[in-house]
């Protein structure tokens, strides 16, 4: 493809520190420079970007492309190119793929067709354990090897406490990040919504908030002992907060990120009954809400993520109990960000930083610039735009959202990464 010039556009990079309109030219695979002379631009496709936003590409730590294993609700192909309309550059991959991601040989799968989909680059993280069971390690050195960015248990309870100590122990060994999510496997088993009145209300099984505050003190326990560079995923409550904060205080090597249905939504968003709001972790309490918020504010919460689950419709339509847990996220990402700006929750620089650099940082990725010779990796933005989310504007193949008619601001009109590009 030929070199394409954004004109105009607003430079919001919080890391470069500097917010002015820019010229950029660029040609798929490579930035050519900003504010370009006219003999360099000269047939060059020029997109119109007064108005608008060039912001750096969007990282979602917590995305299920569903392949391997259940591509009847979606697959590497869709979900990718999908991130990439959304304005996500960078997906997350967890490790609770079927079969888990325990082997070089699904390690290669995944990155493989992740190639060949044209979309978001995916990273994948690899099993703690093998099969994310309770019984071995998985073999760490070699998910790394095979391109693994980090191990982790997420999306599966690890109660033997033994096995999470030695697995610990090994990733610190290799030098290697482990991202976990905090559930204590007995408590609240069978739970599908927070446990509290609404849930008793409306006879649901409950999820207490120790079933994920005795396993977070538990894990940083043994994040401490081991030495290890951990990550905590998806918190739902103000008490893990508080623990993250004091381990902060005492010098641990951690971060955490929050999904975006625990910002705005809460335990009453399951009434009545509402499949598309059965997830996991569950919908709090209004509190909880507000105290991750606040966190996600002042920095103890490091960073955002969609916790992208898309479903097939037979997956939401069973009653609420037999319902999947999960929401479809990719495509609701940009737009519940720029509606965190809009609340005042986040300032815009502080919105970049949660949703777009903090990411990097946590996953060891190096900061995007514009300098001639560096890689595209940028989103052109009309934070103007409104749009409602429904199915006809989904991307993704999964349209289970809680967010279904809800009105949100911002458009892609550009997105780049490396050398794949899409242009509205």
């Amino acid at each position: 493809m030929s070199k394409v010039l954004i004109r105009g556009a607003t430079l919001c990079y919080p890391h470069l520190g500097s917010e002015r309109a820019v010229d950029l030219l660029f040609v798929p695979g490579q930035v050519l420079g900003m504010d370009p002379k006219p003999s360099q631009v000269r047939g060059a496709e020029e997109v119109d970007g007064r108005g608008r936003w060039l912001i750096p590409g969007l990282v979602d730590l917590a995305a299920r492309l569903r392949e391997p294993g259940a591509t009847h609700k979606a697959d590497i192909r869709s979900e990718v190119t999908a991130a990439l309309l959304g304005g996500i550059t960078h997906l997350v991959l967890p490790p609770d793929t079927r079969p888990a991601v325990d082997s070089t040989a699904v390690v290669e799968l995944i990155l493989r067709r992740a190639r060949e989909g044209r979309g978001a680059t995916v990273h994948a993280i690899g099993a703690l354990t093998r099969d994310l069971g309770e019984e071995a390690l998985a073999e760490m050195g070699a998910l790394r090897a095979a391109g693994c960015i980090a191990v982790g248990n997420i999306g599966r309870p690890l109660g033997n406490s033994n096995l999470l100590r030695r697995a610990l122990q090994y990733a610190a060994s290799l030098d290697l990040p482990v991202h976990l999510q905090a559930i204590d496997p007995w408590i609240g088993a069978g739970g599908v919504a927070h446990e509290g009145r609404v849930a008793a209300l409306q006879g649901l099984p409950g999820i207490p908030e120790t079933t994920e505050t005795l396993a977070l003190a538990r894990d940083l326990m043994l994040v401490e002992e081991a030495g290890v560079r951990a990550h905590f995923a998806r918190l739902s409550c103000a008490r893990s907060v508080a623990l993250i904060a004091d381990a902060r205080r005492r010098g641990l090597r951690v971060s955490a990120d929050v999904a975006m249905p625990n910002l705005f939504l809460n335990e009453h968003d399951v009434l009545p009954f509402r499949a598309d709001a059965h997830l996991l972790p569950p919908l709090r309490t209004s509190a909880d809400r507000d105290a991750l918020r606040a966190a996600l504010a002042d920095g103890t919460i490091d960073a955002v993520c969609s916790d992208h689950q898309p479903h097939d419709p037979d997956a939401k339509l069973r009653p609420f109990p037999a319902t999947e847990p999960g929401a479809s996220g990719v495509d609701s990402f940009l737009g519940l960000g720029l509606k965190l700006v809009q609340e005042g929750v986040l300032s815009r620089s502080a919105w970049l930083e949660r949703a777009a650099l903090a990411p990097r940082r946590i996953l060891g990725l190096p900061l995007p610039t514009l300098e001639a010779g560096a890689l595209p990796d940028f989103v052109l933005v009309d934070p103007r735009a409104e749009y409602t989310l429904d199915a006809a504007t989904m991307m993704s193949r999964g349209k289970n959202t809680p967010f279904r008619g809800w009105r949100l601001p911002g458009r892609v009109d550009l997105a780049v990464i490396a050398d794949r590009l899409w242009i509205r």
